[in-house]
């Protein structure tokens, strides 16, 4: 079908939308002033629910996206491991690429701090609109008491569904913790036996990726009205953050990119990084059109082994397993904006909390959908854990677009540098001439 057939696309779509609710939310506050009677009625009862039917469509798929993710995620990492020593090489690099990118965008987004360019008073009213007194209140009384069956060590749940139903309440690591320990036992039993367990958990995964398409699908129209919401009551102002928030997301891809990459293919794989960037060029170029590192496996997969030269037994195992399991451009992605928005709401995160984001994004490696908008129940799911509202992910989710396509390369690149390694590592290494 073409492109004029299929009508513009739905990332045209959501930069329109957002760029049309930016300017009709400024010339609303600029000639009615934000204590109008009619544009607080239009932002309470039109903007406000018009914008969370589409941040709510992408928060009530955390648990069973979040859960099956890790769940076959930690099942394809354990089939890593009983691959021998092509699995655990893999799984090496993928933790050591993952920790450096993490480590890459918590550092830059400390130096450049793009959440404190904004005034106190702009912090003060974007706080008091994301706030919601009653639940507020509600969550004051709760913190009051005692919590019954309190996780041990604050991450192993006595009771895993009670923390299921809070992870959007702080309740995250406990569930994490579940998720992740199930999967490594549903890696242990017999293959016969977790059959008909991991397909139903990848029925879930799937009809969750779904779900996230549905609602990326109504994303203009929520993001016209987060957009509008947030430049009627605030003004412009935010709009010089995110743009620093951005170029540091970009900078950050790429130093990790073509700096860490390239070091470990010269030195580990004993390629020339200029040579392996020029093999995989229709790899990257399709991570970047399409948003997903799944879309992107079968020609990834194709490039291996026609431009790159890496074996088809093990670029086909990494490839398959990191389209899931490695996502270092998300974490890198998922560092930077989690501590962007703690600073834009005044929440200033210690260092072991900025560890505990560090942890959380390299796990959320694993429990990222590799699709368009995969990595935003996660992010707001983390959120919450330190007191920042999950409905200000809608401050950045209508720029996400470049950055997604970007991360996405990361991604990708990130999954064939790890077979190069492993190929030269295991003693498998072969190359396809420069032409």
């Amino acid at each position: 079908m073409s492109e004029a057939r299929r009508g513009m696309p739905l990332h045209t779509k959501i930069l329109i939308s957002l760029l049309l609710g930016a300017v009709v939310g400024g010339i609303a506050q600029v000639t009615l002033g934000t204590k109008n009677e009619g544009l607080k009625w239009f932002v309470d009862n039109i903007a406000t629910p018009g914008g969370n039917i589409f941040l709510y469509l992408l928060f009530m798929m955390v648990v069973p996206l979040l859960f099956s993710a890790l769940i076959l995620g930690v099942g394809d990492l354990g089939d890593a491991a009983k691959v021998g020593k092509i699995g655990l090489l893999s799984l090496a690099m993928t933790i050591i690429l993952s920790g450096t990118a993490v480590v890459i965008g918590v550092v830059g987004v400390n130096l450049v701090q793009p959440g404190k360019i904004i005034s106190e008073q702009k912090r003060s009213e974007l706080v008091a609109q994301f706030s919601d007194k009653a639940a507020a209140d509600k969550n004051l009384e709760a913190a009051k008491k005692a919590p019954d069956d309190p996780p041990v060590l604050g991450f192993i749940p006595k009771n895993p569904f009670k923390e299921i139903n809070r992870a959007l309440e702080g309740g995250l690591l406990p569930f994490m913790f579940f998720a992740l320990f199930f999967g490594v036992a549903l890696a242990a039993i017999e293959p016969e036996k977790a059959a008909p367990v991991r397909a139903f958990f990848e029925g879930i995964f799937a009809a969750s990726q779904k779900v996230i398409e549905y609602a990326m699908r109504y994303g203009p129209i929520g993001v016209f009205f987060l957009v509008f919401k947030t430049t009627a009551t605030l003004g412009f102002e935010l709009f010089g953050a995110l743009g620093v928030y951005v170029l540091l997301v970009l900078a950050a891809l790429a130093l990790h990119q073509f700096g860490t990459y390239s070091l470990v293919l010269q030195f580990v794989a004993k390629r020339n990084p200029l040579q392996f960037f020029k093999q995989m060029r229709s790899t990257m170029m399709f991570a970047f059109a399409t948003s997903s590192s799944n879309a992107t496996l079968p020609t990834a997969l194709k490039a291996a082994e026609d431009e790159v030269g890496l074996p088809k037994d093990i670029s086909s195992f990494v490839l398959t397993v990191g389209a899931t399991a490695n996502q270092n451009g998300t974490a890198l992605f998922e560092g930077i904006t989690i501590i962007f928005l703690a600073q834009m709401f005044g929440v200033d995160l210690t260092l072991a909390q900025q560890f505990t984001v560090m942890g959380l994004a390299i796990v959320a490696g694993i429990g990222t959908a590799g699709i368009p908008g995969g990595a935003w129940p996660m992010i707001a799911t983390i959120l919450v854990m330190f007191k920042v509202p999950a409905e200000a992910i809608g401050i950045v989710i209508g720029i996400d677009r470049i950055l997604d396509m970007s991360r996405t390369v990361l991604n990708v690149t990130g999954d064939m540098t790890i077979a190069a390694c492993v190929a030269r590592l295991s003693g498998h290494n072969r190359q396809v001439a420069e032409v």
